[in-house]
């Protein structure tokens, strides 16, 4: 993929930036090598090898979720500085 100025302005209204012209010739020949690199790791065979979610070979640990703690309410209206049988009670910020 070539990078072209059509692109780079095309990048820059997509992410509402203000680049000067330094800034365009860098992010052009930046963007030109990363593609060039990413056309290069194509290039690779990798037939026979399986995908990898991380390098070295670690599952992703999950849990059930489970509800361990019980109804708490009490406990945090305890804990607030000002409350009613149902809510924490702050003060107006407006009127």
């Amino acid at each position: 993929m070539e990078v072209t100025d059509e692109l780079i302005t095309y990048l820059q209204k997509l992410g509402r930036l203000k680049l000067t012209d330094e800034e365009c010739e860098r992010t052009k020949k930046d963007l030109g090598d990363i593609m060039n690199y990413i056309d290069k790791l194509s290039e690779l065979d990798t037939t026979g090898v399986e995908p990898l979610s991380h390098a070295f070979g670690r599952v992703n640990v999950t849990r059930e979720d489970e509800v361990t703690n019980a109804d708490m309410r009490e406990l945090i209206l305890k804990n607030a500085p000002s409350a009613d049988d149902e809510a924490i009670l702050v003060p107006k910020t407006f009127d």
